[in-house]
C-alpha cells in the first residue's frame, strides 16, 4: 500500500501491490508500443498523488508530462493548456497562447503533443486531480484515451477523488480504487514517519484513529512527541484534532454553501452519541434544521458531492473521517450549540438517554445533577445500544467533580465499550482513571475490566494477575463480581497451560468482613448501577448486598467440578459438571452455556459440548454480544473439531476469525487460526496449514497462549505425517508430548500423543513411542476422550512386536471406533492396518481395509490422506486405484513414494524407516527412478517432482 512520507524524504510505496502492478502494466503497454490509460481514484489522503509521483519518477521509456495544478474555476480548456505548457517547458519552447482551445477535439490532442513533445519514444502523461480540470479539457482527454494515437504510444495516468470516479468523461476506462492501508502497511509507514520506537498499544491506537488513511497517520506522527509515541506519556485527546482533519478533507467541505456545512454539523452531532451506528436519525436532523433557520434542502449539495447519503431514515457520511472533519472542523461553541439544538427537538420522554446525552455534550463544565441523570438513564433495560451507554457514562464522568465517582463511571463506560466489541475505546477510558486513589470497590471494578481486555488481547499472564487483584479487592464488597473475576482468571491460566494457577484461581476463599476504609467512607455513593454485568445479561443494582447463592449454583458447580477434575479426581468431578451440562438444555445465558460446553468437554461428552456452544452462539447473535461471540465461535469450532466435524469447524472458525478481528481480540483470533490449521491438516492444504499455524504462533508465543501453540504445532506435525515426513512430525511433537517442564498444554498434549506415537514409530524411535503409549493408556482409562480407547489400541498395534499381536490390536481399535464418532480417526486406523497387512503379505485383506479407508478419507474431505491410501492400494496390485497424471506415471507406486520422500529432502535411511524397507532397497529403487526420469541428482529429482505435482508438464 502507499502512504505519505515525511517532508524531504524520497517517495516510498507501502504495500499497494495491486495498484503498483496496474501502473507497471501501463508501462509494459507503452514498452510494447501500445497506448493506454489508467485512472487512480481515492478519497483525500490515501496516497494517489504519491503513487503518481513514483510512477513518473520510475518511467524511463520516454518523456513524462506533469501539468501544474489548476486554480479554482479554471477557464475552458485550461487543463489542456496546462498540459501543453508542461510539454513546452520541458523543451524550453514557447508555451501556447493563452485562451487557445476553442473547437479543440480529441483528434487534435496527439498532434499538439507531437508539436510540443516531439520524438517517437513513448510518452507518459501524469495528471493529478483530473476531476478539477474544466469540463472541455476533461472531455478532450477522455476522448483521446478512447482513441489512442496510432503513430505514438501515449500513456495517460490520471488521479481523481473517489466521489468523482464515475465521471462520464472517463466512463469505461481502466480504474483502480485505492482503499485504506492495511495494518502491516500502516505499521511500516508509521515506523518510517515516527523515527522513534512506537509502543505497541500506542501503535494500535494510532492505526485505529487513522483508519488506514496515510495523511491522517502522518499528521498523528508529526503531532506526537517521542515520549508519547513510546508510551511514556499519555496521548493527547483528541488524537487527531480538527485542524489536521480539515487539512486533509477540508477541500471536500469548503466549496459547500454555509447552510450545507451547518446541516452537516447537525448530522455529525446527531451521530456523535453512537459513532459506530449505521448513521444519524434523519428525522431528528430534519426537525432540527428549521429551528436553526436551515432549509432541509440544504443537504442536497452534500448528497450531490457524495459526502453523505440520505435513504429517508438515516443520514450516513461517506466515511467516518469525513464525519469527524465536519464535527471537529468548527469551533467548540458551534458544536455545543448543535447538541443543544438537537436536545430541544428530541422527545425527552421517549428517548430520555439521547436527550440527556445531547444536553451533556452541550454542557461546558461539571454538572452533578445532569451526570446523575445520565447514569440513571443508561441503566440496563433501557432500549439503547452498549456504545450509547458507554458514551453516556463517559460523558457523565466528564461532568463529575468527585474523583472516585468519576473513576467508577469511566470504568463502567469502558466495560460497555468492551462488551460492544470496542476494546480500544475501553482502554482509552481506563487510561483516564486514577486507580491508586480509588477505594477497593472501584479499583477492583477497574482491574476486572482491564483483566478482561487483556484476556482477549494481551499477555494472559497480565490478565491473570489483574483478574486476581480484582477478585481480592471486590471480595469483601461484591462476592458475585469477585467470583466472576476468579472464573476469568482461571480462563487466563487455562490458556497459559498453568494447571496450578487454574487451581489457585478456583480455590475457595473466605470472604472477610469489609475493612475500615476511610476513603470508601468519605466517597459519595457509587453511581448505581456503575458497572454492567460481565457479559451483558444482567446488572447488579446494589453491589453491597449480593443475593444469596441458590442451591447448586451453576457457577459454583462449575468451579467445584473443574477444580476437582484438575486435581485428578474425575469421578468426584462428574456430578457437579454434569449438573452444569444438564442445565444448558434450557438455559439462555451465553456465559453459562459457554461454561457448560467446557464442562462437557471435561466429561468427554463431545455432542453435549457442541449443543451447548451452538445454543450459546444463537443467544449471542440474537443479543448482539460482539465481545462474547468470537469466543463462543472458538469454543464451538473446537468442539466440532473434537467431534470430527471438520467442515463445520472450518466454517465457524472462519466466522470467528472475522468476528475476533472486528472485536480486537487477537488472542481469540490466534485460537481460530490454530483450529483452521488443524482442519487444513486433515484436508492437506499445506499452504493453509503453514499460514494459519504461523499466524497463531506469532500471537500466541508472546502472549503466553500455550494451548494455542500446542494446537498449532500439532496441526503442523499432522501435515508432516500426511506428506510422509515422520522425522519432522516427531521433532515437532516430541517436546510437546514428553513429560516434564516445557511440554505442551495439559488439556491438549494427550490428544496429540497418538500422532506422536505414529511419527516416532515411522522414524525409528520405537522405545520412545512405547513410553508414550503407556502414558496414553493412563489417559484413556479416565474415559474423558471418546476417541482414546480406539487410538490406544492403534498405538499398541504400532509398537507391537513383529508377530500377529498387532492384527488383534488393529481389529480391537476398529471395534472401538464403532462406539465413537470420528470418520477421520477410523480411516487413519484402517490405513495403518492396511499397510501392516500388505507388509505381512496379506494383500487381499489389505485391499479391503484400504478401500474402506479411501472411502472414509474422501467422505471427510481429506484428499492427501486419500492419495496415501491409493498409493498403498496400488502397491497391493489393485488396478482400480487411480494413477497420478504426468511424467511420474512411469514410476511404480513404491518408486513414486521414494521419489516424493527424496524430493522433500529425506535421506535414504529416513525413507527406509518410513516405508519399512532397508536402505539398500531404497538405493536400488532410487537408481531406477533416476534412470526412468532422466535425472542425475536429488536436486533435479526434487525440481521435477514439485513441478509435476503443481500441475506442470514434464520435461
Amino acid at each position: 500500500m502507499t502512504g505519505q512520507t515525511t517532508v524531504g524524504s524520497p517517495c516510498r510505496i507501502y504495500g499497494r501491490t495491486t495498484e503498483t502492478a496496474a501502473v507497471e502494466a501501463l508501462s509494459d503497454q507503452l514498452r510494447s508500443r501500445r497506448g493506454g490509460t489508467l485512472l487512480l481514484a481515492a478519497e483525500p489522503g490515501r496516497g494517489r498523488s504519491a503513487l503518481l509521483a513514483l510512477a513518473a519518477h520510475a518511467f524511463t521509456l520516454g518523456p513524462v508530462l506533469r501539468p501544474r495544478p489548476l486554480p479554482g474555476n479554471p477557464r475552458p480548456y485550461g487543463g489542456i493548456h496546462a498540459l501543453l505548457c508542461a510539454a513546452a517547458e520541458g523543451r524550453g519552447a514557447a508555451p501556447p497562447r493563452s485562451g487557445f482551445g476553442r473547437g479543440l477535439s480529441a483528434a487534435d490532442l496527439p498532434e499538439l503533443l507531437r508539436q510540443y513533445a516531439p520524438g517517437g519514444e513513448p510518452l507518459l502523461v501524469c495528471v493529478d486531480d483530473v476531476h478539477l480540470w474544466d469540463a472541455p479539457s476533461r472531455a478532450v482527454l477522455g476522448s483521446a484515451a478512447r482513441h489512442p494515437d496510432p503513430d505514438r504510444p501515449i500513456g495517460l495516468l490520471l488521479t481523481m477523488t473517489e466521489h468523482r470516479a464515475d465521471d462520464p468523461d472517463f466512463t469505461g476506462l481502466p480504474l483502480v480504487r485505492l482503499g485504506p492501508l492495511d495494518d502491516s502497511a500502516a505499521t511500516a509507514l508509521l515506523h518510517d514517519l515516527a523515527g522513534a520506537v512506537v509502543d505497541t498499544s500506542v501503535r494500535s491506537e494510532l492505526l485505529s484513529e487513522a483508519e488506514g488513511n496515510p495523511a491522517v497517520l502522518a499528521a498523528l506522527a508529526q503531532r506526537l512527541t517521542p515520549d508519547e509515541l513510546g508510551g511514556h506519556r499519555p496521548l493527547p485527546r483528541p488524537l487527531v484534532d480538527g485542524a489536521a482533519l480539515w487539512a486533509t478533507f477540508g477541500s471536500r467541505l469548503a466549496p459547500l454553501p454555509a447552510s450545507t456545512r451547518q446541516l452537516l454539523l447537525l448530522a455529525a452531532a446527531a451521530h456523535e452519541p453512537d459513532p459506530e451506528s449505521a448513521g444519524a436519525d434523519a428525522s431528528l436532523i430534519l426537525r432540527a434544521a428549521p429551528e436553526a433557520g436551515l432549509d432541509p434542502a440544504a443537504l442536497d449539495p452534500a448528497e450531490t458531492a457524495r459526502l453523505v447519503h440520505h435513504d429517508g431514515h438515516r443520514v450516513t457520511f461517506g466515511s467516518s473521517l469525513l464525519r469527524r472533519t465536519a464535527y471537529t472542523g468548527v469551533p467548540s461553541s458551534q458544536r455545543r450549540a448543535a447538541h443543544a439544538l438537537l436536545a430541544t427537538v428530541i422527545d425527552a420522554d421517549r428517548y430520555r438517554l439521547r436527550h440527556l446525552l445531547h444536553l451533556a455534550l452541550a454542557a461546558q463544565g461539571p454538572d452533578t445533577p445532569l451526570a446523575a441523570d445520565l447514569v440513571a438513564a443508561a441503566a440496563p433495560g433501557t432500549p439503547t445500544s452498549g456504545m450509547e451507554r458507554s458514551a453516556a457514562l463517559s460523558r457523565a464522568a466528564e461532568l463529575t467533580a468527585h474523583e472516585d465517582a468519576r473513576t467508577a463511571r469511566l470504568t463502567a463506560a469502558a466495560e460497555y465499550a468492551r462488551l460492544a466489541g470496542h476494546p480500544r475505546r475501553a482502554r482509552r477510558l481506563l487510561a483516564a482513571t486514577r486507580d491508586g486513589t480509588s477505594p477497593d470497590t472501584v479499583h477492583g471494578r477497574t482491574e476486572l475490566v482491564r483483566g478482561s481486555l487483556a484476556l482477549g488481547d494481551g499477555p494472559v499472564g497480565d490478565a491473570y494477575q489483574a483478574l486476581l487483584m480484582a477478585a481480592e479487592r471486590l471480595g469483601p464488597f461484591d462476592a458475585e463480581a469477585a467470583l466472576e473475576a476468579r472464573m476469568e482468571a482461571m480462563d487466563a491460566a487455562w490458556a497459559a497451560g498453568d494447571a496450578d494457577a487454574c487451581l489457585s484461581a478456583l480455590a475457595e476463599t473466605p470472604l472477610p468482613a469489609p475493612p475500615d476504609d476511610p476513603a470508601a467512607a468519605e466517597a459519595p455513593p457509587a453511581p448505581a448501577p456503575y458497572a454492567p454485568a460481565r457479559h451483558g445479561t444482567h446488572m447488579r443494582s446494589d453491589p453491597q448486598a449480593p443475593p444469596p447463592a441458590p442451591p447448586h449454583d451453576p457457577r459454583r458447580d462449575y468451579r467445584t467440578g473443574l477444580r476437582t477434575a484438575l486435581d485428578g479426581h474425575l469421578t468426584e468431578a462428574a456430578p457437579p459438571l454434569r449438573r452444569v451440562v444438564d442445565r444448558a438444555l434450557h438455559d439462555d445465558d451465553p456465559t453459562r452455556l459457554l461454561r457448560a460446553g467446557v464442562a462437557a468437554l471435561v466429561l468427554g461428552d463431545i455432542p453435549a459440548a457442541c449443543r451447548a456452544n451452538a445454543r450459546a452462539l444463537a443467544v449471542s447473535r440474537a443479543r448482539g454480544l460482539a465481545a462474547l461471540t468470537p469466543r463462543i465461535l472458538e469454543h464451538l469450532a473446537y468442539a466440532e473439531l473434537r467431534a470430527g466435524r471438520h467442515a463445520g469447524a472450518r466454517t465457524h472458525a472462519q466466522e470467528g476469525l472475522r468476528a475476533a478481528h472486528r472485536a480486537g481480540q487477537r488472542n481469540v483470533a490466534a485460537g481460530q487460526h490454530a483450529i483452521l490449521a488443524l482442519v487444513a491438516s486433515v484436508e492437506d492444504d499445506a499452504a493453509a496449514v503453514a499460514a494459519h499455524a504461523g499466524a497463531a504462533v506469532e500471537i500466541a508465543r508472546p502472549h503466553g497462549l500455550l494451548q494455542t501453540v500446542t494446537l498449532a504445532e500439532w496441526a503442523s506435525a499432522r501435515a508432516d505425517l500426511c506428506r510422509g515426513r515422520p522425522f519432522e512430525a516427531a521433532a515437532r511433537l516430541g517436546p510437546l508430548t514428553r513429560p516434564g517442564p516445557g511440554r505442551g498444554h495439559f488439556a491438549v498434549r494427550m490428544l496429540a500423543l497418538p500422532c506422536f506415537v505414529e511419527a516416532a514409530v515411522l522414524s525409528g524411535a520405537t522405545t520412545e513411542a512405547r513410553a508414550a503409549v503407556e502414558e496414553f493408556a493412563l489417559w484413556a482409562a479416565q474415559g474423558v476422550d471418546p476417541q482414546a480407547p480406539a487410538q490406544l489400541a492403534r498405538c499398541r498395534a504400532l509398537v507391537a512386536p513383529p508377530d500377529d499381536t498387532a492384527d488383534a490390536l488393529y481389529a480391537l481399535a476398529l471395534t472401538r471406533h464403532d462406539t465413537a464418532h470420528g470418520d477421520f480417526e477410523r480411516a487413519r486406523t484402517q490405513l495403518l492396518y492396511g499397510k501392516w497387512l500388505r507388509r505381512r503379505r496379506r494383500p487381499a485383506e489389505a485391499k479391503n481395509r484400504l478401500r474402506d479407508a479411501l472411502v472414509a478419507f474422501e467422505r471427510c474431505g481429506a484428499p492427501a490422506w486419500a492419495e496415501q491410501t491409493r498409493a498403498e492400494l496400488r502397491a497391493t496390485g489393485d488396478a482400480s486405484a487411480p494413477v497420478p497424471a504426468g511424467g511420474l506415471t512411469r514410476l511404480t507406486p513404491q518408486q513414486l513414494r521414494i521419489a516424493r520422500s527424496v524430493a522433500e529432502g529425506a535421506t535414504n535411511r529416513e525413507v527406509a524407516l518410513t516405508l519399512s524397507v532397508s536402505p539398500r532397497t531404497v538405493d536400488h529403487h532410487l537408481r531406477n527412478v533416476f534412470a526412468l526420469l532422466g535425472v542425475r541428482s536429488r536436486t533435479e529429482l526434487s525440481r521435477l517432482v514439485h513441478h509435476a505435482e503443481r500441475g506442470g508438464t514434464q520435461p
